[in-house]
């Protein structure tokens, strides 16, 4: 087993902090040494539109003095700028640094595509996209001048292979995909890794599930402490990659990556080639994994040269 490892003087932020994952991630940074501000804004529902209370980040404080850490709560709204602009301030004003950002805020209400409002979309895009753009643009300054930073941010399984009647959210999160792909690469140069992560795990977001046995299996196999181990050593400086996502729940973590065949390329392609070759385009066996779209573009160009010669 290797050293066990801490978060001694780190300050980290975790949003969505009060309750179910964002409280896992919280407890475990803190217990391992981090200072950490528990932000959430209390929401009584899971769509993000019941009344507020400060009960959860409070509470989850509570824990983590009462386990020896340090820790702060934070009311703020993520999912706007001056929530994000606040949150930050306050992590420097209290401890004059920032090292972690966990990602994690979110909510679950995702109708039936063209059931729903655009009101309803576009508050599911502030939730997740909007709010993890916003937290993390307001954090990047500090982090590049430092010259150090770890930035852990909320994906889905839902985003990755799709979810039926959830439009709205796999929308919201697939934008996440796209964020820490573009920053990874933004912030190498600046000592600022950027990862995400798909958790799955048993929280009041799922609880309304219709299949009962589902639910009673994600209760006994998926809670949310499974999860946080991974965010965790996400979020250390001793983590070594960027850029990658992480499908994490019931005590398992996989690599996520996204991969091309090696296709079929013609430099007089017609709709009937492309008819003619189709199994080969489709063809999984000797994929090609690209760590930008630099390499991509850089590959199909071999080929089409390949295939003018």
């Amino acid at each position: 087993m290797s050293e066990k490892l801490h978060f001694d003087e780190r300050v980290a932020i975790v949003t969505g902090a009060g309750r179910g994952i964002g409280r896992a991630h919280a407890l475990l940074l803190g217990a391992r040494g981090a200072r950490v501000v528990v932000n959430d804004l209390g929401s009584a529902t899971v769509d993000g539109t019941g009344a507020a209370t400060r009960e959860p980040a409070l509470d989850v404080v509570g824990e983590i003095e009462r386990s020896g850490g340090v820790a702060a709560a934070s009311f703020d709204d993520v999912s706007t700028e001056s929530g994000a602009a606040n949150l930050i301030a306050q992590a420097l004003d209290d401890w004059g640094r920032l090292d972690i950002l966990v990602n994690n805020a979110g909510i679950n209400a995702s109708p039936p595509f063209g059931e729903g409002s655009t009101e309803a979309f576009d508050r599911m895009m502030r939730q997740h996209a909007y709010g993890h753009f916003f937290v993390t643009r307001a954090a990047w300054p500090h982090m590049t001048s430092a010259g150090y930073g770890r930035v852990v941010l909320t994906t889905s399984g839902a985003a990755l292979y799709g979810l039926p009647q959830s439009s709205h959210y796999c929308t919201a999160k697939g934008a996440i995909i796209g964020m820490t792909k573009a920053l990874a690469l933004e912030g190498a140069g600046a000592g600022i890794r950027v990862n995400a992560v798909a958790p799955a795990a048993y929280t009041r977001m799922v609880t309304g599930l219709q299949d009962e046995s589902l639910r009673q299996q994600m209760e006994e196999l998926m809670p949310p402490r499974f999860v946080a181990p991974m965010v965790a050593w996400l979020a250390h400086e001793a983590c070594p990659v960027s850029g990658e996502i992480f499908d994490v729940g019931a005590g398992r973590a996989a690599r996520v990556f996204f991969a091309e065949s090696p296709g079929f390329c013609s430099r007089s392609l017609s709709i009937e080639e492309v008819q003619a070759s189709f199994d080969t385009i489709c063809d999984e066996s000797g994929y090609l994994v690209f760590k930008t779209g630099m390499e991509s573009a850089e590959k199909m160009a071999e080929m089409a040269a390949a295939a003018m010669s």
